[in-house]
């Protein structure tokens, strides 16, 4: 975990390599430089709109061109394509179940500096509310890319969450991903955390602590909240007895939210969340802001020793 890139990056790199597809389009909410479509529209200038500080009519145009026909990735930052265009999204884009990948750059609380105004804490809670929205949150710059990939494809709305900080590259450039399965990344017999985004890599390392101290935690990557991979989870609960969810959103209607209801409604054991405890951030730089909000491998471990006290 070496390398750091991300994950916005790694979201422009792949629109440009699937660009060739004359089929698809990019609009972007003037902050194409920021969203990183600015690599796609290089390449194909003709197929690459700026709607301007207009985000509802973004969605408006999106849900447009992919009723012709288009597969349309509208951009800007998760606030507004969450928040500010709740309504259009919903009603233009998820009701007619409309072609269009909802990419939604600098997600959670590691904006940093522009405070809680910018710090979407609240999209996936928003976007798994929505009938038929796909919701995919990648771990790192590999997954962007195989993801997005796959969303191109895709019939439907999809919203893509991603980050402005540089994560680390935790997957091998080979990795094989699947929409709607999580991914095992490390196997353990005690506990098992399931963690999305950049708080996998940070999962990741909480179980080498929890290791340290003879604890065995199994680590599940779940990039697609919705439709959540039910039969991974549930193994999982059954073979480990607990489970702790990280995530940098409300622990409130997100990852937390969606993996307690897999449980109470196959097997409920025991399980802690760690994630943004119901209030708003603050300004700040990201690494502070992570420990301020307890997303730490230290934090983590001790969530899974309380789960594991319950056990």
């Amino acid at each position: 975990m070496s390398e750091m890139i991300s994950t916005r990056v790694a979201y422009g790199q792949a629109l440009a390599e699937i660009g060739h597809d004359e089929n698809i389009v990019v609009l972007d909410a003037d902050l194409s430089k920021s969203t990183m479509t600015d690599t796609f529209k290089k390449k194909y200038p003709e197929r690459h709109f700026n709607i301007g500080i207009a985000e509802a009519n973004m969605m408006a145009v999106a849900a447009g061109l992919a009723s012709c026909g288009k597969t349309v990735f509208a951009s800007t930052f998760a606030m507004f394509a969450a928040g500010r265009a709740f309504d259009q999204v919903r009603n233009s884009i998820g009701y007619p179940h409309l072609n269009v990948k909802i990419a939604a750059t600098h997600a959670g609380i590691t904006v940093g500096e522009d405070g809680a105004s910018h710090q979407a804490i609240e999209d996936i809670a928003l976007m798994r509310s929505i009938p038929g929205m796909t919701v995919v949150s990648p771990a790192d710059a590999v997954a962007t890319n195989a993801l997005v990939k796959q969303a191109a494809k895709m019939d439907g709305p999809v919203y893509l969450r991603l980050g402005r900080m540089n994560v680390p590259v935790i997957y091998p450039a080979d990795a094989k991903f699947e929409i709607g399965k999580g991914v095992t990344l490390k196997d353990g017999k005690d506990i098992t955390l399931i963690a999305t985004g950049f708080m996998v890599a940070q999962a990741l390392q909480a179980a080498e602590i929890l290791e340290k101290e003879g604890i065995l935690a199994r680590v599940i990557d779940i990039h697609t909240i919705k439709p959540i991979d039910a039969e991974i989870i549930v193994k999982a609960a059954k073979e480990t007895g607990a489970i702790v969810t990280c995530e940098e959103h409300n622990v409130i209607g997100g990852l937390g939210s969606a993996v307690a209801e897999v449980l109470a409604k196959n097997f409920p054991v025991p399980a802690e969340m760690v994630g943004i405890e119901d209030v708003f951030g603050k300004s700040g730089k990201p690494a502070d802001l992570i420990k301020k909000y307890g997303l730490t491998p230290e934090n983590i471990a001790e969530k899974a020793r309380k789960a594991l006290s319950r056990k």
